[in-house]
């Protein structure tokens, strides 16, 4: 007789483990057989990818069925445990599970105290967040972190807890609550990769404790180490290796990052239950959405570089399963900054449904700085299509690098050298490049390799800084120019766009981080400014600064996509115009066709648009940015950074 399948393993544990599961939730406080049914529903519904992945990742254990069982009581205890308004969303959400798709949702990120000092403060700023239309407000690492170097928050003491100077756990779900209430969802980091070396986990693993030592990848012996480690690739050159050694528990600890951020051991199941439970207390807090950090890192394979392992996205489809059962109108969002083809295999419905746009946002910038649109546009014709159910989450700068992610296969067709061309990118935006408009400066730069990524704000990388500093005019409006060039791609081109607060309003690079010996080493603090809303109002005020014809044009942008149903789940084509200097494509719903034309020259530019003729356009189209009526049969020309939203019909 051969041995169950994997399935009809599934469907006997099912049925086993019901009678266990329900008597321990009715046992529940206030419990009910009516709480119970709809999450069993729910349970049924994702068993059976749960208990494959879960399997798959721990199957080979003894104890196996005990790890199951707990895991999963882990998310119907969590679901019991919602508020009614909550509840109440998971409802709202089901209804409507492609809500991230609609062409009024905008996003934006940055940091508690930077922003506004504390949670109260970003409560008080509510209205302005309203008024520039936001549906998603992204907070930067608020968790409990260690004095002095914590790599901006993403060292976490206690995922229960709110760092101190920015506020409570208490007034978070407050500060949740009253978003939802403006139509705002809350996203919040969930580093899942590593915790602080000064979490409870860890310090019960600097005591000696063997359980919580489990909880990490600690060796006795340095030669354990060396067989990992050659193998891996240093992610902050300067550091030299991805271990450390604790005095205190006498053990290396495998530390990808910082050595003050531990990896956690993924292979061991209490772990990825323990990281469960902090995942369902943050939902139940009202966060809606958790950017994933660094998912590309949790599985460590032996002779691998120990990155997008296949087992990476087993935890991360099993999360997605029990936050279905728990809590569903919660979505995870996949933050890999890798090669665009692994980009692209975390973005599935039954894993997250957003993730970040890194080979847009890279290529922009890449497009700005060669007056060419070529390897954009080959590009996202081979990678930017996702499954429908999900969306991008498109940015143009945030708190960290720009690293020069495209593939080079794709450039080398195009007569590309990557290497080369990486190095004229860093050049170019470090003002090392003749000619360059950009003030950015170099970040973990290699001095043995060349290799290095970028940091800068928004308006100083595009050029405005230097223009203000030459008291040149001209200079200003092609900033300007190529700033709204920008925004204009990533508010049409499909997905959420997302905004890094400071710079709707022109925010400069601020050099003082350099004083500071906690962030002297680490450039990114040149984009992190403490924002002066003061200053910003008076500049905002005067419709002529750079601050002002910015947030207008921004504003004029979004309030164009908002009436646009065509920009919400409409197919994205791109098109080969024979004018590189001219990125175009189509944006596709029923009989709605947006045409999209974006001159990322400083010159004019001439484009023959009789070939569309063929696709079956009409005659004419209106630029919806100007009102005015044009003629398609006609060269079109395009003024220095313009760019046309052509309403066109078939």
């Amino acid at each position: 007789m051969n041995p169950p399948s994997l399935s009809e393993q599934a469907t006997l544990s099912l049925k086993r483990l019901k009678p266990r599961w329900r008597a321990r939730f009715l046992q529940q406080p206030t419990a009910t057989e009516e709480q119970w049914q709809i999450l069993w529903e729910r349970t049924e519904k994702q068993f059976p990818a749960l208990f494959d992945r879960l399997h798959a990742l721990y199957g080979g254990r003894y104890d196996f069925f005990y790890h199951l069982e707990e895991i999963i009581f882990e998310a119907l205890k969590a679901g019991f445990a919602r508020s009614i308004e909550l509840k109440q969303l998971d409802s709202q959400r089901l209804r409507d599970p492609l809500w991230i798709h609609n062409q009024k949702m905008l996003g934006a990120t940055g940091y508690v105290d930077l922003q506004a000092g504390n949670l109260e403060g970003i409560r008080q700023q509510i209205s302005y967040y309203r008024e520039l239309g936001l549906t998603y407000l992204h907070l930067m690492p608020l968790f409990a972190r260690p004095e002095g170097e914590n790599d901006g928050g993403y060292a976490v003491s206690s995922y229960r807890d709110v760092d101190p100077p920015l506020g409570t756990m208490e007034e978070l779900a407050q500060l949740a609550q009253e978003l939802r209430e403006a139509g705002i969802s809350l996203v919040v980091d969930f580093i899942f990769n590593h915790t602080a070396n000064n979490h409870e986990w860890a310090c019960k693993a600097k005591s000696g404790d063997l359980e919580f030592q489990g909880y990490y990848w600690m060796f006795d012996r340095e030669e354990e180490t060396t067989a990992w480690q050659q193998h891996l690739r240093p992610i902050f050159p300067d550091r030299g290796g991805s271990f450390t050694w604790c005095e205190d528990a006498q053990k290396w600890v495998w530390t990808t990052f910082f050595e003050f951020q531990w990896d956690l051991n993924y292979s061991n199941p209490e772990v990825f239950r323990g990281m469960l439970a902090e995942m369902l207390f943050l939902a139940n807090k009202g966060i809606e959405i958790l950017r994933m950090d660094a998912v590309a890192f949790i599985w460590k394979r032996p002779g691998t570089d120990c990155e997008n392992q296949p087992e990476a996205h087993w935890i991360l489809q099993a999360y997605n399963a029990l936050c279905a059962i728990a809590a569903p109108a919660l979505l995870l969002k996949s933050e890999a900054i890798v090669h665009p083809d692994e980009v692209a295999r975390y973005i599935r419905p039954d894993e997250c449904r957003l993730s970040y746009n890194p080979l847009l946002m890279a290529l922009l910038w890449e497009s700005l700085a060669t007056r060419n649109t070529r390897l954009l546009h080959a590009s996202l014709q081979a990678r930017f299509p996702i499954d429908p159910e999900c969306t991008w989450v498109n940015y143009l700068r945030c708190h960290d690098d720009i690293g020069w992610t495209f593939d080079d296969a794709i450039a080398n067709q195009l007569g590309i050298d990557g290497a080369g061309h990486r190095k004229f990118l860093n050049d170019f935006y470090t003002g090392r490049f003749p000619g360059s408009f950009a003030k950015g400066l170099p970040f973990q730069e290699n001095p043995i390799t060349g290799d290095a990524r970028i940091s800068g704000t928004l308006a100083s990388l595009a050029g405005l800084e230097a223009a203000l500093i030459s008291k040149d005019l001209e200079a200003v409006d092609l900033a300007i120019g190529r700033i709204l060039l920008l925004y204009s791609i990533i508010f049409s081109i499909g997905g959420i766009p997302l905004i890094y607060l400071g710079d709707e309003s022109a925010m400069l690079n601020d050099y003082s981080f350099a004083h500071n010996p906690e962030q002297a080493s680490d450039s990114r603090w040149v984009h992190r400014p403490v924002r002066d809303w003061s200053q910003e109002r008076q500049a905002l005020n005067d419709p002529n600064s750079p601050a002002a014809r910015i947030y207008a044009g921004i504003q004029y942008r979004l309030q164009l996509r908002r009436s646009l149903p065509v920009l919400s789940q409409g197919q994205t084509e791109f098109l080969n115009i024979r004018n590189d200097h001219v990125f175009a494509y189509i944006r596709h719903q029923d009989s709605q066709r947006l045409l999209l034309l974006c001159n990322f020259t400083e010159r004019s530019q001439s484009v023959s648009l009789k070939e569309l003729k063929v696709q079956g356009f009409s005659d004419q189209a209106q630029d919806l940015l100007t009102s005015q009526t044009l003629q398609l049969a006609e060269d079109l020309y395009l003024a220095p950074y313009q760019t046309y939203w052509l309403q066109t019909k078939v």
